[in-house]
């Protein structure tokens, strides 16, 4: 008897199955890195972006005055200003309101022109003037004039607010200082992320605001296209734009070899919008994408492929993959109400007016089937529009469960009962690509349409631009969505989603004057346990009126090759920082 057979058949068959795998795919062009995601660039216009796909590009192109360091949410360093103002140094001035920016010397924008201090105030000023509906300018708009648009109720230009703008941020001796209406907190994590600087005399000779006092109205509220800086940029970031391809979803950056601090590692970095899962697989596992935007339920397929690295558990400060209702829908047009009236095949443009409906939609979804299917259980139900780990969030907050008895109840209440009799059909979108929004969506059909024979929701995935116009248009019935903070603060989890100048709110229709009030109480408040307070009175209301549904809170994951060296992670900025990235051959 040979009693090394079993031993060397056991080898035989080690061999086979070492022979039979996948060798790990060489590292493709050293000096170019390809980030595969979801969704596509809205607009290249610092002023006019805001959504994490373009914001992930125009960081790497445009620079603000200071920024986060490293991973840190708290701590910043200076870029296009010299130092970060503090009381100790005394750039922080008059009680908290006016804050100074020296500003660097010898930086160059990408066309080769220097940057000066009249590009900072000029880029300000620009980001607050131009302020166009459902975009970023209330985040300087409200620290610096106390107010959260440029239009008034009217619609209409303030008339004084280039006037109000040009005394608040002055230059003088290559220092800018900006004067806040008020102590403001966040106000250096609101201009770490936001603010972008860009130039003055570009601007003026590709047609756009010329800096004037006559002539910013009719760059107010501008349309996306109108806007030079859509499709051309002049940064003065660490990459340069070369090309962006429309039409085959793809953006193409260079290094800036003039950079003022030292040239990036990287010559080339591309933005790849991939829909599909399977390709943006098929693409990291040969090594041509770096990195790839992938959702949780599909890590089993992307942890067993050789040469990936899979980074898990990363801080996420963000409303995740909520339900906004439209309370006044836009009907122009508008296929995705149906008929428009409720008669079992369609909805009036103020059916989610209705608290009842609403509520009955809270009620229905499953949230821990979403939990389970969508996240693998490594998730919790959210408690409101405050994440964990931020003041404010409670967990013993009251949230609706799946309830299908409850929503039956209220779906009865609702329209006085003719919701119930007559039924309805409309449109729930999603962002096209994002398999976990559409989980959601599917989820929510489900469970309401079991409900009744008569309810009918018709899912349907979305080009991320194009949803963001429907948005902004107010023709979305419902939508699944997101909300990235734009800084670590609660104040930008309460005030995009409940007050009625906020994001949401503003495209929703939704108003509530206490939360109106709450809101604007809280971040005038200095003492943290008062602040709380008010926050959880701002849960309160949002619980009872139902805006939006809220889903889990989860944990973010990066999925990216063994080669990929420098690239850090900090949860404002999830895409990356790419100036330090480069690669290093693992073979």
């Amino acid at each position: 008897m040979n009693r090394n057979a079993p031993w060397m058949a056991a080898l035989a068959a080690l061999a086979m199955l070492l022979a039979a795998a996948p060798a790990p795919a060489a590292m493709q062009n050293p000096d170019t890195y390809v980030h595969a995601m979801v969704g596509d660039v809205d607009s290249l216009d610092p002023a006019f972006q805001y959504d994490g796909v373009s914001n992930a590009v125009v960081m790497q192109v445009y620079e603000p005055l200071i920024f986060y360091r490293g991973s840190s949410i708290g701590e910043f360093e200076p870029l296009l200003a010299t130092q970060v103002p503090s009381a100790r140094n005394g750039l922080i001035q008059s009680s908290g309101t006016v804050y100074v920016f020296p500003i660097r010397t010898g930086v160059l924008f990408h066309n080769g022109e220097a940057l000066s201090a009249e590009d900072v105030k000029y880029s300000l000023m620009r980001y607050m003037l131009q302020d166009r509906d459902g975009g970023p300018s209330s985040l300087l708009l409200e620290p610096v004039l106390g107010i959260l648009s440029s239009r008034g109720p009217d619609g209409k230009p303030l008339t004084d607010l280039y006037e109000r703008l040009d005394d608040a941020i002055r230059v003088r001796d290559n220092a800018v200082s900006v004067r806040l209406a008020k102590p403001f907190a966040p106000f250096l994590s609101v201009l770490a992320g936001w603010g972008m600087i860009v130039s003055k005399k570009w601007a003026a000779a590709n047609g756009d605001w010329d800096g004037g006092k006559n002539t910013w109205v009719y760059y107010n509220n501008p349309k996306k296209e109108s806007s030079p800086f859509f499709g051309k940029a002049n940064g003065t970031g660490p990459f340069a734009l070369k090309r962006w391809d429309l039409r085959a979803q793809k953006l193409y950056l260079e290094r800036n070899d003039r950079y003022w601090r030292k040239p990036a590692k990287l010559k080339r970095l591309i933005f790849a919008t991939v829909s599909e899962f399977n390709t943006r697989k098929l693409l990291l596992a040969a090594g041509d994408a770096d990195s790839v935007f992938a959702e949780r339920q599909y890590l089993p397929q992307l942890s067993q492929l050789p040469g990936v690295t899979i980074l898990d558990d990363l801080p996420r400060l963000e409303v995740t993959n909520m339900f906004a209702f439209t309370f006044d829908i836009n009907p122009a047009g508008n296929k995705d109400i149906g008929s428009g009236k409720l008669d079992g095949d369609g909805i009036p443009p103020d059916f989610f007016a209705d608290r009842d409906v609403r509520k009955a939609f809270a009620y229905a979804f499953d949230y821990d089937a979403y939990i389970r299917d969508g996240f693998r259980g490594k998730a919790t139900q959210a408690r409101g529009p405050i994440p964990k780990g931020l003041l404010g969030y409670d967990p013993k907050q009251p949230v609706y469960t799946h309830a299908p008895d409850k929503a039956v109840e209220h779906f009865k209440k609702a329209f006085g009962g003719r919701v119930w009799e007559k039924g309805f059909r409309f449109t729930l979108s999603h962002m096209e690509g994002r398999s976990d929004r559409q989980l959601a969506c599917q989820i929510l059909k489900r469970t309401v349409e079991s409900l009744n024979p008569k309810f009918r929701i018709d899912v349907r995935a979305v080009l991320w631009s194009t949803l963001l116009a429907m948005e902004t248009q107010h023709k979305t019935p419902l939508v699944n969505a997101r909300w990235g903070l734009d800084y670590p603060d609660s104040h930008n989890c309460v005030g995009p989603f409940l007050h009625s100048q906020g994001h949401y709110p503003r495209t929703q229709g939704y108003s509530n004057p206490d939360a109106d009030r709450l809101v604007e109480q809280a971040i005038t408040e200095l003492d943290g346990g008062a602040r709380e307070k008010i926050y959880r009175k701002l849960l309160e209301i949002s619980h009872a009126d139902v805006p939006q549904i809220y889903t889990v809170d989860t944990v973010e994951l990066i999925v990216q090759r063994a080669w990929v060296r420098g690239r850090y992670y900090n949860p404002v900025f999830p895409a990356g920082y790419f100036y330090p990235v480069h690669k290093v051959e693992t073979n």
